[in-house]
C-alpha cells in the first residue's frame, strides 16, 4: 500500500506550459507521511528525502523514498518499499532507479540505469536475475523523478481547471504514459494549520492495487514548494489516505492560512 504514496508522488501533446522555474526544492528537504486505511486504521508511514550524489562525475539529487506498516495492519498484512531515483540537478531527468518492495510477500528488487543520448533502459531484475535493455522515449522519467520534474517545472499560474499533462515515465519494465488533471484550487486542514492547495488527479493503472485510473487524488501546497500535503487513494479493498505530518528543509516559506 505505501508505494501508492509514492506512485503519486512519487508521475506528447502538453496542454500545460513547462518552463523553468524557481527551483521548488534543494537537498535536505525532508518529509514523513502518516498513512491511515479505511479513513480511521493506522496504516504506516512514508518518507521523501533529497540527498546529494555522483553519477559519472556528474552531480545530481538522490531522492529517498520509504514506506513501512505499523500498528495492526503489520501483522497481516506487512510492507516495507524503498525506492531511489538519481536524477539530473538541472534538467531533472533521472540516470538511475531502484525499486526493492515487500508488500504481504509480493516482492521485486529492480535496478534500472538509464541511457538519456542513446534513450536506452538497462534494466536488472535481481529477483529474477534477468537483464534487458529496452527503448524509451526522449527525457524518459522514473516514477519518483517525476513528481520533482512537475514540482520543479510546472507553470501553476496558467493552470486553468480541466487542464491535463501527460509525461513519458519508465515503470519496471516499460514505458508508461503518466497524466495529470489539474482539478481546482481548495483550502485544506492539516496539522499545520489550514493551507491553500492545488487539487489534481493522477491517472494510475487499474489492477491489483487501484480501483480504476480516477482512484487517486493529490494536494499540493500553494506556494514555490509544491508540498504534498494529501494523497486520497480508492483501492481494490478499501481505500487509503497519506497526510504529511512532518516536515524540514523546505527552499521556500511554508504559507499557512489559519493555525490550528
Amino acid at each position: 500500500m505505501k508505494k501508492v504514496l509514492l506512485i503519486c508522488l512519487v508521475i506528447v501533446p502538453m496542454q500545460f506550459v513547462f518552463g523553468q522555474q524557481e527551483p521548488a526544492f534543494d537537498t535536505g528537504e525532508w518529509f514523513k507521511f502518516k498513512m491511515s486505511y479505511s479513513n480511521w486504521l493506522k496504516a504506516g508511514n512514508a518518507t521523501l528525502t533529497i540527498k546529494e550524489a555522483k553519477i559519472s562525475d556528474k552531480d545530481v539529487y538522490h531522492v529517498v523514498g520509504k514506506g513501512w506498516t505499523t500498528g495492526m495492519i503489520k501483522w497481516f498484512f506487512k510492507v516495507k518499499d524503498r525506492y531511489e531515483s538519481y536524477f539530473d540537478k538541472e534538467t531533472i531527468v533521472p540516470y538511475k532507479f531502484i525499486r526493492n518492495i515487500d508488500e504481504g510477500g509480493y516482492t521485486k528488487d529492480i535496478e534500472i540505469h538509464f541511457d538519456q543520448e542513446k534513450h536506452k533502459a538497462f534494466v536488472n531484475n535481481k529477483k529474477h536475475k534477468t537483464k534487458k535493455t529496452i527503448d524509451t522515449k526522449p527525457n524518459i522519467q522514473d516514477m519518483v523523478s517525476t513528481f520533482y520534474y512537475l514540482r520543479n517545472n510546472l507553470d501553476t499560474e496558467t493552470l486553468k481547471i480541466g487542464d491535463e499533462v501527460q509525461l513519458d515515465m519508465f515503470f519496471d519494465e516499460e514505458n508508461y504514459g503518466f497524466k495529470l488533471k489539474y482539478l481546482g484550487e481548495e483550502s485544506i486542514r492539516t496539522d499545520f494549520g489550514k493551507v491553500e492547495a492545488l487539487k489534481f488527479r493522477p491517472y494510475v493503472m487499474a489492477g491489483r492495487v487501484f480501483k480504476e485510473e480516477e482512484s487517486l487524488t493529490l494536494w499540493v501546497s500553494k506556494d514555490k514548494n509544491k508540498v504534498p500535503l494529501r494523497i486520497k487513494a480508492d483501492l481494490a479493498i478499501g481505500s487509503l489516505r497519506a497526510d504529511l505530518e512532518a516536515f524540514k528543509g523546505l527552499k521556500h516559506p511554508f504559507k499557512i492560512v489559519v493555525d490550528n
